[in-house]
């Protein structure tokens, strides 16, 4: 840990520390890996300013393989495994934000008296499609976690919801939703097989294609209309390299581990966009497409409504004669002047930096600091 530094003249009261715990995040390219980054980033840019106005210290609690991630202004605590069990620190804590809930580390020794202990709860979605073993598993937990937490922020009211229903919170609770990155003025590069000026319509798909992404739906779909091409992108997980190992259809291409560049360009040719997925706590992609002014296309589950809300067009039944009926009425009506502007204003108010602002008023709140 980088040791505490000194005071500088005109700070208000003695030097305080905030934590920020990624847990054992050990890859970005995910969900939570895209939220710990972005957060991150925007509450170490504060960090200078924080120490010389408040004397606040800040410390990211990670994975030694991520040291620095975060610049030189701030300090780096390393995951230990014995921090499941006891987390002691020489400096007691005044602030301790766990970044998401399957963090396993127990906060570490916290100021006496005024403290606060705060975690991000993105998802419940292990109460959806496990066995039972499983389940009771990770909601005992789950509700370990809260039992070790003073305030909670949810990325969705469906969420929010059910941290109230389900884990019978009735603490401080408020919803921060996500941003999401714009790629649409990124460097744009052809994914294989495809040249600069390509204009075949294909329906784009990006994410870990494990089976709660629903991937089995578009493979489906994929099989029922042969005159549409289908490209699916994602991380190279186990079950992603299975699908396109076993899965062999002329209209369907499996791509992974695509760059950003790759990604931009996906999102700006493609026809549409397709996330049938089962189990979400924001889904980042189709807001990331909804930056192109295209046409998205959500499973009606979870949180995916409220993120998607009336710019996106809904699956309720799987079946793929259903399925393409969606997305040629969606198409359809995105043909009408104005649809992919209002899309674009749509996914415009899921910003990184309007999320952070609001984490870091809720930091100020909780250590009794005036309004930036």
């Amino acid at each position: 840990m980088n040791e505490p530094r000194k005071r500088h003249e005109g700070q208000e009261g003695p030097e305080r520390r905030i934590g920020i715990s990624l847990g054992n995040i050990g890859a970005l390219h995910d969900g939570l890996g895209e939220f710990s980054l972005q957060i991150g980033q925007r509450i170490a840019a504060v960090a200078p300013k924080w120490r010389e106005q408040h004397g606040i210290h800040i410390d990211f609690h990670l994975r030694d393989t991520l040291d620095g991630l975060f610049g030189r202004e701030v300090g780096y605590l390393h995951v230990k495994r014995w921090q499941r069990l006891r987390h002691a620190r020489p400096q007691p804590y005044a602030l301790w934000h766990s970044l998401h809930q399957l963090n396993k580390n127990r906060p570490p020794n916290m100021e006496p008296g005024s403290a606060a202990r705060l975690v991000t709860v993105h998802d419940l979605n292990y109460l959806i499609g496990r066995n039972a073993f499983s389940t009771w598993r990770h909601h005992r937990r789950t509700l370990a976690l809260m039992r070790r937490t003073d305030e909670v922020v949810a990325i969705s009211q469906y969420t929010a919801d059910d941290v109230r229903r389900q884990l019978g919170w009735t603490g401080p609770l408020q919803v921060i939703h996500n941003g999401a990155r714009s790629f649409v003025d990124a460097p744009r590069e052809p994914l294989p097989g495809w040249a600069l000026d390509d204009q075949r319509p294909f329906l784009f798909h990006l994410s870990r294609m494990s089976p709660s992404k629903n991937p089995q739906a578009l493979i489906a779909l994929a099989k029922s209309w042969p005159e549409m091409n289908f490209v699916l992108c994602g991380p190279p997980s186990d079950d992603a390299k299975q699908l396109r190992a076993t899965v062999q259809l002329p209209n369907l291409q499996f791509h992974l581990g695509i760059n950003d560049a790759q990604k931009a360009w996906a999102y700006a040719r493609c026809t549409g966009f397709l996330f049938p997925s089962l189990t979400e706590g924001f889904g980042l992609p189709p807001i990331e497409a909804m930056h192109f002014g295209k046409p998205v296309f959500l499973a009606r589950r979870t949180c995916l409504p409220e993120i998607g809300g009336a710019a996106a067009d809904y699956f309720d039944d799987f079946d793929p004669r259903a399925m393409r009926a969606v997305v040629e009425q969606g198409l359809a009506r995105h043909a009408q002047p104005g649809r992919a502007e209002a899309i674009r204003r749509h996914a415009a108010q899921f910003d990184w930096d309007r999320a952070a602002g609001a984490y870091l008023a809720l930091y100020r709140r909780l250590l009794a600091l005036p309004p930036g």
